[in-house]
Order: structure tokens, then C-alpha cells, then sequence
């Protein structure tokens, strides 16, 4: 009977330890890879954090995020993605066109979220918006209509407009279809347009001045998203003494100085990004997760900018806006 209950005893003893032991075992929490070769706003992080909270995710809890940003050293990328590789993250978020061909570069089997990407397709990135068909997928800011929207907006501000210059990137694959798109709502007012090729920064300082010299009136920016930061474009302009209108694509750059803005409401995508995240973690994988398109888009006026170029901003066109600078 003691022998028994002294095994008993042992066996009870020894559950409990191994329970114990199982029980102090850390749990695995996945983590994310934030690769961009800009400096993201905090109003971005702070989105894809919303985004993340309302999945149910909280950093340092259940889900840690690696951030890795090149503050627009564009040569740091290709090693900050070979990092996030080394390091096993679950998933790697790209900010830009740039970091995305890094990430891919990198990696064929990590999941990679585009959090904005101006052609997908055209950049190679995935075979079709709805079937990805690799480890890429995520949001695209491909809307081609939006440089004609831009090119309105400019006639608005500058009544008598007859010549633009039209900062691009050759080497960008929705380039071709914005061109298209402005080359139509010039041509039906009769507006004469420049082009110049911005490829790396030092491009844009002298193109500005080319621009104010060639007698433009207005700059329209199609320059790729990952090839600047805001506050580099902006310093750019600014040593170019050009002072000529200018509308971009995102709210950033007006936030850094920029004077006016139309396209996708960053924020919201990065938002949005983290439901991708949250699929593939449960198991989805990103060749059959369809690339969404946007939905949202916002107009951002920056007074003080106006106010240092010399420029009045009708009454109509500030209505319009989504939001003022003053």
C-alpha cells in the first residue's frame, strides 16, 4: 500500500513539475518588418498601430514590430531588408515601390504587405491585382485620373495658365499612364506642358530652376513616392528660389512645405495594411490575398506656403479642401 501511494505521489509530483515547466514556457508572439527607405510621418505608424488595435494586436503584447527606416538613404534599403530576413520576421511591410523590390529582392518565401505601391503590376511585384500569384500583396495607389484631377486644380489656383512643368520618373511604371492622362487635359485647354526626368535627388533642384526659367507657371509632381523624402524635396525647392506653384501627390509633402496636394489618403492605407497582416498571420497566403485599389483620397492646401510664393487661393478652391494649413 505505501509503495502505492508513494508512486502515486511521484507521479502527481512529476505532472505538476512538467505542468509548471510547460506553463513557464514564453510564448511565441509574431513579428512584423517595417521597411521604408523614407522617414514615415507618425501619423502613418500611428495608423497601421489603429489599424493593428482593432484586430486585437498591441505592440510589446502580442505582436512586436521591427522597424527599420533609411531616412531617405535609398542604398541603406537592400540591407535593412536582408536584416529583417535574417531576423525570421512573420511578415515585412513596404512603405514604397523602392522597398518593395528590396524585399523582394531579399526574400521569395517571407509574406511581404505593400502598404502603397503606384503599380504593382507594372513594377513586377505581383501577376494581377486580384490573384497575386507570389509572396506580395497589399494596397495600390494606382489611379492614373488623379494627375488630371491635379492638373484642375493647378488651373484653379493660376486662372490663366499656359505652361506647366511636369516633374516625373521615367523609370516608375505608372509614369506613363499619368503622363497620358495630364497630355489630355492640357491638350483641351491649350496648355503647353515641360517635362523633366527626376531620377535621384540632386535632379530636382536644378529641374525647378530649368522650370522657372523655361518660363512654367506651375509644377505638377508625378516623381515616384520612394525617391525623396518630403523635407528633401522641399529643401530642394526652396534652394531653387523658383516659387512656383506646385501640387503633389501626397499630404506630406505638404506638411513639409509643399503648397498643395491631391491623391490617396496615406493614412487610411496603412490602416487598412494591417488587415493584411492579420490574414496572413491566421494562415492566408498573399498569392491568393487580391491587391486592393484605393478608395479614399483627400485635398490639402498649405497657406503659409501660398502666403511666401505670393500666391491667393480662391474662396471656391479652399472649400474644396479636406484640409488647410494655415
Amino acid at each position: 500500500m505505501k509503495k502505492t501511494i508513494t508512486c502515486f505521489t511521484l507521479c502527481a509530483l512529476l505532472m505538476a513539475l512538467g505542468t509548471s515547466a510547460w506553463a513557464q514556457q514564453p510564448i511565441k508572439i509574431p513579428r512584423i518588418g517595417w521597411l521604408t527607405g523614407g522617414s514615415p510621418g507618425s501619423y502613418r505608424l500611428d495608423a497601421f498601430r489603429l489599424g493593428l488595435r482593432e484586430l486585437g494586436y498591441v505592440e510589446g503584447k502580442n505582436i512586436a514590430i521591427e522597424w527599420r527606416v533609411a531616412d531617405g538613404q535609398r542604398d541603406r534599403v537592400p540591407a535593412l531588408a536582408a536584416d529583417l530576413v535574417r531576423l525570421k520576421v512573420d511578415v515585412i511591410l513596404t512603405g514604397s515601390a523602392t522597398d518593395t523590390r528590396a524585399a523582394k529582392a531579399a526574400t521569395t518565401t517571407i509574406p511581404i504587405v505593400m502598404t502603397n505601391d503606384g503599380d504593382p503590376v507594372g513594377n513586377g511585384f505581383v501577376a494581377s491585382l486580384a490573384r497575386p500569384g507570389g509572396n506580395i500583396t497589399g494596397l495600390s495607389t494606382l489611379a492614373p485620373e488623379l494627375a488630371g484631377k491635379r492638373f484642375d486644380l493647378l488651373k484653379e489656383i493660376v486662372p490663366r495658365l499656359s505652361r506647366v512643368a511636369v516633374f516625373g520618373t521615367s523609370t516608375s511604371a505608372s509614369n506613363a499612364l499619368e503622363i497620358k492622362e495630364v497630355e489630355a487635359a492640357a491638350a483641351a485647354i491649350g496648355v503647353t506642358l515641360q517635362y523633366f526626368d527626376v531620377l535621384v535627388l540632386k535632379d530636382i533642384e536644378p529641374a525647378f530652376r530649368a522650370a522657372s526659367k523655361g518660363r512654367a507657371e506651375a509644377v505638377l509632381w508625378l516623381v515616384s513616392g520612394g525617391l525623396v523624402t518630403p523635407a528633401q524635396a522641399q529643401a530642394a525647392f526652396r534652394n531653387s528660389k523658383a516659387n512656383l506653384p506646385t501640387i503633389y501627390d501626397r499630404q506630406i509633402r505638404v506638411e513639409a512645405g509643399g503648397l498643395m496636394s491631391y491623391g490617396v489618403d496615406s493614412a487610411a492605407l496603412d490602416r487598412r495594411s494591417a488587415t493584411f497582416v492579420d490574414k496572413i498571420l491566421k494562415g492566408a497566403k498573399p498569392a491568393d490575398l487580391p491587391v486592393e485599389q484605393p478608395m479614399k483620397f483627400e485635398f490639402v492646401i498649405n497657406l503659409k506656403t501660398a502666403k511666401q510664393i505670393g500666391l491667393t487661393i480662391p474662396q471656391w478652391t479652399l472649400m474644396k479642401a479636406d484640409r488647410v494649413i494655415r
